[in-house]
């Protein structure tokens, strides 16, 4: 399936005009698909390689020296998650899949530090640590731009996230899905879910095996150009709108049988809000004919919520 493809340029440098012209086109596609392909997105393109190459070489690493990387009681927010600790939402079966997770980083006096533990430095794997730092920085601009494009779709300001994504729990993570050895007990690699945060943005994954449920309940798989990244609502944000942009379905499946010696790597950045931001419907998004679907909550009890519901938080 060929998603919507918008050009983030024409929020980027264009006039009043075309930032109201995008952002049009940018809402019409969440609401109808809740995935969109950027171009021009303003991630160099040499970054996304760099980094895909220092992530290859770190899940390369013998199992004991990333194990050193897990650190326990941080719910696999930073550092080295070990294969087989995640599972969706409502499933029992763990996603075939390892990672690692790199977050926010803050200065001194910013409120709620336990909300912001350290980063795991990584040592063997030259510039991993810088790569995923400027990494980081890249993903929150483009972000926030689509953010604020979203504003101006729904009307509320376009500066209204601003504030509640400043030092936002957003989360780089890399994902490796390992080949595959024996016939496995499920064709997917990671198993039906929706994403918890404002907007997931993924970077380049290395093979095909994305597939989103469409609104006629079909899975249809997600093709984007190589220079584009993949967009996507999460559910905080379907939760602000009182379901207006409604977070899609999606999976990871398997290869087909000739490509199960080899590996996928994928890199999202899951933008996430402060804790202290309400998700309370907004007003505008309820109506007569769309009653408030959803209790308030910060987005930090929903994200603690869903941590356990997917197995990361005891």
């Amino acid at each position: 399936m060929n998603i919507p493809v918008v050009d983030l340029n024409q929020y980027f440098e264009g006039n009043e005009t075309d930032k109201i012209s995008f952002a049009a086109h940018l809402g019409k596609a969440f609401e109808e698909v809740g995935f969109v392909s950027v171009k021009n997105h303003g991630i160099p393109a040499d970054l996304i390689s760099n980094l895909y190459q220092a992530v290859e070489q770190f899940f390369s690493l013998p199992e004991s020296n990333k194990r050193t990387y897990e650190i326990p009681g941080l719910a696999g927010q930073r550092g080295y998650t070990s294969f087989g600790k995640e599972h969706a939402k409502g499933s029992d079966a763990p996603d075939l899949k390892e990672f690692f997770q790199f977050g926010q980083m803050v200065p001194d006096g910013v409120p709620s530090p336990e909300d912001y533990p350290r980063n795991v430095s990584v040592g063997e794997v030259d510039a991993f640590n810088d790569l995923f730092i400027n990494a980081y920085r890249n993903f929150e601009k483009s972000g926030s731009a689509l953010l604020s494009a979203i504003a101006i779709h729904l009307g509320i300001g376009e500066n209204y996230f601003n504030p509640h994504i400043l030092y936002g729990n957003s989360i780089l993570r890399a994902i490796h899905y390992p080949p595959i050895t024996q016939e496995p007990k499920s064709a997917i690699r990671a198993e039906q879910h929706e994403d918890i945060n404002l907007i997931t943005l993924l970077v380049g994954a290395s093979a095909d095996g994305l597939e989103i449920l469409s609104k006629e309940n079909e899975w249809l798989p997600v093709k984007a150009g190589p220079d584009e990244i993949v967009v996507n609502v999460g559910d905080m944000l379907q939760r602000l709108t009182n379901d207006r942009l409604k977070s899609t379905t999606h999976r990871v499946v398997n290869p087909p049988r000739e490509k199960w010696h080899t590996s996928r790597y994928s890199i999202p950045f899951f933008l996430h809000p402060v804790s202290q931001m309400s998700l309370a419907c907004l007003d505008s998004c309820i109506a007569e004919d769309r009653p408030k679907l959803y209790d308030d909550y910060t987005a930090g009890q929903y994200l603690d919520e869903r941590l356990r519901e997917i197995g990361l938080k005891k």
